[in-house]
């Protein structure tokens, strides 16, 4: 008689893991520089304020204030990224005759320090160009339009350096631990397990989710998952689901929706309740946090 094998669990479907994120939270580029930098350039920190730096060429020093989170001193020495998530005071330090070349954009993060991405990432991540895979073809078509001056080329640089943060965000959900990304939620995306249980929270936060429900979601069982979560994500499951639901509760409040409209959506059984979870968790009403935005 044929004897039975055990047949082999299928591979997991593909999970995009960024899109529920950033199609609810816009991260926009605006081209502001393209050629040569000389002697020292400050870039100022604004609310809800990051930078893309691509250096193509040469050499530079940059610096940072003392406990900003950076090292205070850092030497680039080959063609680099520099990104910048969060508002950071910064300094560019070129010698005249040292050519360095340059093109920067400036980064709107939608909800400012609220932004999901803004809050997950480090103060700033430096790579060199050829560590991020298939990033040239990108950078060869942003610099085509940089160089040269074309109708539309602003437009078409924005989306170009878009483009490029989303191929540096893929690279730094592959390779967390070359990036020493602190635990949160890129961290979280980056693990096979609980990747798929952020990313159906992300999709469905209105959902009643229970530990057992999230757990299966991850394929693990619950205090296998749990002890998992809070490791690598830095806070229980349930805390994380509630967080998410307020950061989408702000983003909501912000475009000028009612506490009525949306407390059923994020999964609260009425507005009441979605106001104590918001006081409990941030601190403040909603009214007078949507008061202390207008201000």
């Amino acid at each position: 008689m044929p004897t039975d094998h055990p047949q082999p669990s299928p591979s997991p479907a593909p999970l995009d893991r960024l899109s529920p994120l950033l199609e609810r939270f816009r991260v926009r580029a605006h081209l502001f520089h393209h050629g040569p930098l000389c002697g020292v350039t400050h870039f100022a920190a604004a609310p809800g304020r990051g930078f893309l730096h691509v250096l193509r060429r040469g050499e530079m020093v940059v610096t940072h204030q003392p406990q900003a989170g950076p090292p205070e001193r850092l030497e680039v020495c080959e063609p680099s990224l520099l990104f910048y998530a969060r508002p950071l005071e910064h300094f560019f330090h070129n010698a005249p005759t040292e050519g360095s070349d340059f093109t920067c954009a400036a980064l709107d993060f939608d909800g400012g320090a609220s932004h999901p991405l803004a809050r997950a990432l480090p103060p700033l991540v430096l790579l060199p160009l050829g560590a991020v895979d298939g990033l040239q073809q990108s950078l060869d078509l942003l610099f085509a339009e940089t160089d040269h001056l074309r109708c539309g080329h602003r437009v078409l640089a924005d989306r170009l350096f878009e483009v490029v943060l989303l191929q540096l965000l893929r690279w730094l959900l592959d390779h967390p631990q070359q990036a020493q990304m602190p635990p949160g939620l890129l961290t979280g995306l980056a693990d096979p397990h609980l990747s798929r249980t952020l990313t159906a929270l992300h999709e469905a936060p209105g959902q009643a989710w229970s530990l057992e429900q999230m757990a299966q979601q991850a394929g693990l069982s619950r205090s296998a998952f749990a002890a998992r979560f809070k490791a690598v994500v830095g806070e229980t499951p349930a805390d994380y689901l509630a967080h998410w639901r307020l950061t989408l509760a702000q983003a909501h409040l912000r475009g000028g929706r009612s506490l009525k409209s949306i407390a059923n959506e994020l999964g609260y059984a009425n507005p009441s309740a979605l106001s104590r979870v918001f006081a409990q968790k941030l601190g403040v009403s909603p009214r007078d946090w949507l008061d202390g935005v207008a201000a």
